[in-house]
This record gives structure tokens, C-alpha cells and sequence, in this order.
């Protein structure tokens, strides 16, 4: 199936579902997301990254989705989007937009507030515009941002224990944080220097690498 033919598949399923949708209440356990309303596709990595997966052939698809999990994405929707694409990939069946439609389907995934998001979702990662080439590159820009996040997550970690924890208990709780994060640098550079640098940076691999990526583990 073609490009086109994909998109205006998932539009307009995504389309249907959300006007359906409007008739019902948003469940207590889906909030709206704030890249829900906000961000812009081309402009968020995430997307991009999916994007590239989708479009990718099957072995480069496999080695980029090995990078990563579905709590990597900031956006829980992405992530159980990520989930679905590289449960295809890993079976050997087809990842392209189209077939992605049909597994959401035929599980019973595409209906209501949920499923309105799960192909809203689909339908944005479609039009992002990357390029399969630049999947692993998109890949290690998640894991990045994550790895990133989990500091902050960490420190609020630590501020709450310093107000909650016995006091005999906090070095201990330091040193977990600590370990996790020293796992989370690791598997950071094992990404960023497992892949070809093709894989990292797609078009523009002729160019020296100056992504952000690199300085982070050094």
C-alpha cells in the first residue's frame, strides 16, 4: 500500500473516532496529554521516531526498537504505540501504517476516548515526515530526553525522601538513585555507540556528528 493511501486510511479512521468520541466522557484514567493539543508532529522526536519506524524495513526496524521501551516516551500514547509497531516487527509482520490500522482493529484497540488517541497517534507519526533512514538517530533522541528526565525524576525522588524518609535511610536511598542512574548512562552510550553512524544520523551521516547525545555520556 502506498504512502498516500496509508494516510488518508488512518485520517480518516482517526477523524471518525474522535468525533465519535465526542459523544462520550473521557475516562478518570486517560487524561489528556499536553502534547495531545500542542505539539507539532514534525517537530517532536517522538513522533519522528515512530515515523521512521514505520517506514523503516524490518532489520533496521529491529535493531532501533531494541534500543528502547515503551516508558522511554514521555507521551504514554506514543509509547503504547511504540509497543504495538515493534510487537509487529519482532513477529516478522508488516509495520507499515496500514498494517498497524489493522492489528489495533482486529484487537478492538481503535474505539472510544482511548482508541481515538491510539490512531490520532498513528495518524501523526505517519506525517511526520522522517525519512527511514534516520530511525536510529530519532531512537537514541528519545532515549536522551528520557534519560534527561529521569534526573529531574530523580531529584524529586530524593527531595520527598529527605522530607519522609528516617534519617538512617537516606544515604541508602542516594545510592539507589545513584545506581539507577549510573544503568541509565550505560544503556544511553551502549545506544549511542552500538548503532552505524548511518543509523544515527541517516542523510546527514556524511557530516561530523555533533548531536547532543554523545556529550551527555562523556
Amino acid at each position: 500500500m502506498s504512502w498516500a493511501a496509508a494516510v488518508v486510511i488512518i485520517m480518516g479512521m482517526s477523524t471518525e473516532d474522535t468525533y465519535e468520541d465526542a459523544t462520550h466522557e473521557v475516562d478518570a484514567g486517560e487524561p489528556i496529554e499536553v502534547g495531545d493539543l500542542l505539539d507539532d508532529p514534525r517537530t517532536d522526536v517522538e513522533a519522528l521516531c515512530l515515523c521512521a519506524l514505520l517506514w523503516s524495513a524490518t532489520n533496521i526496524a529491529s535493531d532501533a526498537s531494541d534500543l528502547l521501551c515503551s516508558t522511554d516516551f514521555e507521551r504514554g500514547v506514543y509509547g503504547e504505540l511504540f509497543e504495538v509497531i515493534t510487537a509487529q516487527v519482532r513477529s516478522g509482520a508488516p509495520h507499515d501504517p496500514a498494517s498497524i490500522v489493522a492489528t489495533l482493529t482486529q484487537s478492538g484497540r481503535t474505539g472510544g476516548h482511548r482508541g481515538a488517541r491510539l490512531t490520532r497517534a498513528l495518524s501523526e507519526a505517519t506525517i511526520a515526515g522522517a525519512v527511514p533512514e534516520t530511525v536510529g538517530h530519532y531512537a537514541v533522541a528519545v532515549l536522551s530526553a528520557g534519560y534527561r528526565r529521569s534526573f529531574h525524576l530523580a531529584a524529586r525522588s530524593m527531595a520527598a525522601a529527605a522530607e519522609q524518609l528516617p534519617q538512617d535511610l537516606l544515604f541508602e536511598h542516594l545510592l539507589s538513585i545513584g545506581k539507577a542512574q549510573r544503568a541509565a548512562t550505560e544503556r544511553l552510550h551502549h545506544a549511542s555507540t552500538s548503532l552505524s553512524p548511518v543509523q544515527r544520523v541517516g542523510h546527514c551521516a556524511d557530516t561530523e556528528p555533533t548531536t547532543s547525545e554523545g556529550t551527555t555520556t562523556s
